[in-house]
């Protein structure tokens, strides 16, 4: 395998780029966080001083960044200094708009883009459990698909890039969906006098059983922890590049709008950085309730 490089080290790529290490892929890693270079590199990763020392070795850059706009800088400045790279996988959640912009930069270097956006959160990438949605030219995918693998379960949705964004925003506004619901019917069951761990256990035991109430409003609001691992910033962001996509297409999504609203809420009382299922606390606040099991309100 040629020369890999990794460009972002945040909550998931940090965790991503281990994956590959693990895996006796070790890559190149670059971040303007020289804490997160330092703490890859102690695994076995190698540090690039600059994102062009980076170019000039790897065939295959990965990206993990947080936003569109970030996603378009780094990828106008490789197609500005390809060195050595054939193709680049971008694991960020842009949306198609921004992916298919993303494709006609870096084709202007000679550069193939491979769009494939993660799902499964930190802990999915820590396990290397992910859902990564692939979409991308037969022959570049066939090259990186082994290093995917490493990463989780790979789906092949489509050849253009830009598709594989379109089923993560599907995704992602399915999960915010499962989240709020849950969390306005764990407030009226709360409200109701019901107990928080046993409503949990009909729910996943029945047809109320999503991957809010198996896993988020258990592990992280229950106990009152509120450390999920994702931003509601940036859940509210892949929300709204969902609906924009769906206008795009002329879909009208209803439930997705009333789902903004509550994430829009969150963020305006407790910040861009709270956590994704701090979604309950407002709700929580206009019942009078809190959603939290024994143990965590006596302490």
């Amino acid at each position: 395998m040629s020369e890999i490089g990794f460009v972002g080290l945040g909550n998931m790529g940090a965790p991503m780029a281990l994956r590959l290490v693990g895996a006796g892929h070790p890559p190149m890693v670059y971040d303007k966080s020289q804490t997160a270079v330092a703490e890859v590199v102690k695994a076995g990763a190698t540090a690039a001083s600059t994102l062009e020392a980076l170019t000039a070795k790897a065939e295959t850059i990965f990206l993990s960044l947080p936003t569109p706009e970030v996603v378009l800088a780094v990828g106008r400045s490789i197609a500005a200094s390809p060195g050595s790279v054939k193709r680049v996988v971008d694991l960020s959640t842009t949306g198609p708009k921004s992916e298919m912009e993303l494709a006609d930069i870096l084709a202007g270097a000679g550069i193939a883009l491979v769009d494939s956006p993660v799902s499964g959160g930190v802990a999915g990438a820590k396990k290397g459990s992910l859902a990564l949605m692939a979409a991308g030219p037969a022959e570049h995918f066939a090259v990186v698909e082994p290093l995917l693998t490493a990463l989780g379960k790979v789906i092949r949705v489509a050849e253009e890039p830009g598709k594989a964004q379109v089923m993560k925003l599907i995704n992602n506004i399915c999960s915010a969906a499962s989240l709020a619901i849950t969390s306005e019917a764990m407030v009226m069951g709360a409200k109701a006098g019901l107990d928080a761990d046993i409503m949990i256990e009909v729910l996943n035991a029945g047809s109320g059983r999503t991957s809010a109430s198996v896993d988020k409003i258990p592990r992280f609001v229950l106990p009152g922890t509120f450390d999920f691992g994702f931003v509601i910033a940036l859940s509210l962001k892949d929300i709204r590049l969902c609906l924009e996509e769906a206008e795009r297409l002329g879909v009208p999504m209803m439930v997705g709008n009333a789902v903004r609203m509550l994430f829009a809420i969150t963020k305006a009382d407790f910040g861009p950085d709270a956590d994704m299922t701090a979604v309950i606390r407002p709700l929580e606040r206009w019942a009078g309730v809190e959603v939290r099991r024994a143990a965590a309100k006596e302490a």
